[in-house]
């Protein structure tokens, strides 16, 4: 017995050895997919039109799209597109106007109402302003790419302009001009085509945060055109 359990102690130990191992591994190179590039105005700057969500937390006021709650979120909820899209370029300027909580922009995942609510959502996330990085939505949670460089150029409680670039299993991000962001994701089974998700963060405050500007390009050059640092 104890040749036994000394047996399953070793397999245990080389097992963990192995995960290590590939943990350490580089993620593939996926490239990025090809399709008929155009650009899109996602927001028309009147109304909802092309998206879904709760109509009580989102609406529009001074030609930008407002999440805003008083009562309590208990699950993060979403506004929608009504698109799907695989590789893309979004342009985005947003702001945290109430709480300290962050929101963000979620991508590459499915909206997932098995988790409490009809537009919540599974996937990747950009996050802003508050925590900057990036998150995978009831996956693996906190990703690897650090919101340090996003903190130093971001700003908390005005507009910060964003641009994401995913391509492939490649995601870059621009903030304010500076380039702050670029990683693959190591497990490029989890990059679905999906709808483009506005973050409302589950909360126990008050909070509001604002979207304009929203332009996405499907299938775009290889290249930042935001960067100015």
């Amino acid at each position: 017995m104890r040749w036994f359990g000394w047996m399953l102690a070793v397999c245990f130990a080389l097992s963990l050895l192995g995960t290590a191992a590939r943990a350490d591994e580089p993620a593939p190179e996926v490239p990025p997919r090809t399709g008929i590039s155009e650009t899109i105005k996602l927001f028309n700057g009147r109304d909802l039109d092309g998206w879904r969500g709760h109509e009580r937390l989102w609406s529009v006021e001074d030609g930008e799209i407002v999440g805003r709650n008083e009562a309590p979120v208990p699950v993060s909820t979403y506004l929608l597109t009504n698109r799907s899209f695989t590789d893309f370029r979004l342009l985005a300027t947003v702001k945290l106007v109430r709480s300290e909580m962050h929101s963000g922009i979620a991508f590459w995942g499915r909206n997932a109402p098995e988790h409490g609510d009809p537009y919540t959502y599974a996937g990747h996330l950009v996050m802003f302003p508050s925590g900057w990085g990036m998150h995978d939505l009831f996956g693996r949670k906190n990703l690897p790419p650090s919101g340090e460089p996003a903190k130093k150029v971001g700003k908390q409680h005005d507009w910060n302009q964003l641009e994401i670039l995913a391509q492939g299993n490649r995601v870059r991000l621009v903030v304010n001009g500076t380039a702050v962001l670029d990683w693959r994701d190591p497990e490029p089974d989890r990059i679905h085509e999906a709808p483009i998700g506005l973050q409302l963060h589950s909360n126990m405050v008050p909070q509001e945060v604002r979207f304009k500007d929203l332009v996405l390009t499907t299938f775009p050059e290889e290249k930042l055109i935001t960067v100015k640092n």
